[in-house]
């Protein structure tokens, strides 16, 4: 099975790309997960992505399409895996479509978390303060001011993938301010499992 989800930041796609994960036995591909362990790890990919990050600002497309070529090609997400955080622009979203043709694969659902960004600053300030309880360290970028630049980039750049895959009829939504089960049911739904 493979899946993109999509999303403003903090609706919820990293919780329902886990729970997916171990239903389908198939691995989350979060850009934003292999781009803070190509930074912890020193990568060169990593230094180049770092400071971007941290002020909450997008990756540049040829360096997270790079990685998601590669990643991609890896023995563990041969049996299927979800795109998390990826595509963000129209433009990524059509090289992955060339990269998928040349791979001889295709996407089996593209389903877009429906949140209230209102909401969002609360969810994530309430994500922080469980991660600090519990513990944790908290991301950089997981701050009000980091969340208004990801949301406004979010709506300048990614919003318009969704209207790219509903224009390929490929677009489930899901309520994803619904109770986490409930979102999980419901994707579930979109896409046949």
């Amino acid at each position: 099975m493979r899946l993109i989800l999509l999303g403003p930041p903090g609706a919820g796609k990293g919780t329902q790309a886990s729970r997916l994960v171990k239903k389908h036995n198939i691995v989350q591909l979060s850009t934003g997960d292999m781009l803070r362990a190509a930074v912890s790890a020193g990568a060169p990919l990593g230094m180049q992505a770092k400071e971007i990050m941290n002020r909450g600002e997008l990756v540049p497309d040829q360096l997270v399409i790079d990685l998601i070529d590669q990643r991609i090609d890896a023995p563990d997400a041969a049996q299927g895996f979800i795109l998390d955080g990826f595509p963000r622009t129209v433009a990524q979203a059509e090289t992955l479509d060339t990269l998928l043709v040349k791979k001889n694969m295709q996407l089996d659902a593209v389903v877009e978390l429906v949140v209230d960004e209102s909401e969002l600053l609360t969810r994530v300030e309430n994500r922080v303060q469980e991660t600090l309880k519990a513990g944790g360290s908290v991301r950089a970028d997981d701050n009000p001011e980091s969340l208004k630049t990801r949301l406004d980039a979010y709506r300048k750049l990614t919003a318009p993938v969704s209207a790219y895959y509903a224009g390929k009829g490929a677009l489930k939504r899901v309520d994803g301010m619904a109770p986490i089960d409930k979102v999980a049911t419901a994707i579930d739904g979109a896409i046949g499992a």
